[in-house]
């Protein structure tokens, strides 16, 4: 079963970045899909970003043009750059596989990496 391990988050403030990290292991990732997906305190998981294993990226409306997903196929690794960043970010921020949104399709979840955005 692929295992997932997020890094990278943290405090920031209004507008400031973070990049986000999340390594999976399996010898399939370089052409397996991976997305990015976020939960708010008392909200649904949502997602957020994916892109392909040949590079095709798509984002959530709330997040295109601020949020850019990256993959690093050597290091089974894919990254979320997130720039202009607004209070309603905040969120724990995790990875999964798959090109397909539906959190029904999902395997197990890693422990995910907090991001706040306060001031």
């Amino acid at each position: 079963q692929v295992q997932f391990v997020e890094s990278g988050g943290g405090l920031v403030q209004p507008g400031g970045s973070l990049r986000l990290s999340c390594e999976a292991s399996g010898s399939i990732f370089s052409i397996v899909a991976m997305g990015w997906y976020r939960q708010a305190p008392g909200k649904q998981r949502e997602w957020v970003a994916t892109m392909s294993g040949g590079g095709m990226t798509i984002y959530a409306d709330s997040v295109k043009g601020r949020f850019t997903i990256s993959r690093d196929n050597a290091k089974n690794t894919v990254y979320l750059q997130m720039n202009s960043l607004k209070p309603e970010d905040t969120a724990v921020y995790y990875c999964n596989a798959g090109w397909s949104h539906d959190l029904a399709t999902k395997g197990n979840w890693g422990q995910g990496t907090q991001v706040t955005v306060s001031s």
